[in-house]
Parts: C-alpha cells; sequence; structure tokens
C-alpha cells in the first residue's frame, strides 16, 4: 500500500449553503404566493439570480486542491468570479426584458437576502469547517 504524502484538506460542504438558500426560497415564495403571485414568482427569480451564479462560482472554485494545483485554483477563482459576474447581469438583463408583470422590489430583495445568506452561511460553516 502506497502512503500518500503530504496533507489532504477536504472540500468544504459549500454545497450546503445553496440547498439551504433553495429551502428558504421555496418556503418564502410558497407563503408570499398566498398573497402575491407576482411578488412569489418575481421573488423567486431574484433569488435565483443570486444563488446560481453562487453555486456556479463555488463549483469552480473547488475543483482542484492542493498545493501543486495553487495556480489552477487561484486561475478558477478569477474566471469563476468573472463567469458569476456576468451570469448575475446576464440573468438581471433577461428577467427585466422578457418578465413582465414584474415586482422589481421582490426581485431584489430577495437577491439580496440570498446574497446575505451566501455570506453568513459561509462564514458560518468555514468557521465551524476549519475548526474540524
Amino acid at each position: 500500500m502506497l502512503k500518500q504524502s503530504g496533507a489532504s484538506i477536504k472540500r468544504p460542504p459549500v454545497h450546503r449553503i445553496t440547498l439551504a438558500q433553495i429551502a428558504v426560497l421555496v418556503v418564502v415564495c410558497t407563503v408570499v404566493a398566498m398573497f402575491d403571485v407576482t411578488a412569489a414568482y418575481s421573488a423567486a427569480i431574484g433569488g435565483l439570480i443570486a444563488v446560481g451564479p453562487q453555486a456556479w462560482f463555488a463549483a469552480r472554485l473547488f475543483r482542484k486542491r492542493g498545493a501543486r494545483s495553487a495556480d489552477a485554483v487561484a486561475r478558477s477563482g478569477y474566471a469563476g468570479e468573472v463567469g458569476k459576474f456576468l451570469l448575475t447581469a446576464a440573468g438581471f438583463a433577461v428577467v427585466f426584458s422578457t418578465v413582465h408583470p414584474l415586482n422589481p422590489m421582490a426581485v431584489f430583495v430577495a437577491f439580496i437576502a440570498m446574497l446575505a445568506m451566501q455570506i453568513t452561511g459561509s462564514w458560518l460553516l468555514l468557521r465551524r469547517w476549519s475548526a474540524n
């Protein structure tokens, strides 16, 4: 049996944040739909504009690992951030040009709420993950 040299760093379970965001988004949009269907699907769209590109970024960032892959990890991070920005901009452009009727306030509130959840969730998850 060959011994692996060096320490093996596990990937942080960032997919949990995406799953939590989707669960919260579904619950909130279901409740909002009881009062205003337009606001509900507008919020769902705004939330997905935040969650989708962030999930893509996380998947791209954590594809490679290890000291030998440090340059590739850095390149993946830069490319992922550019891709996340472009996907977000394209999402807003497509939504505001094609979806009618739309509640813009619900779109932006859900988008910002998902970003806040992403930041908070990442901080909590990585803090707990690094303690293990």
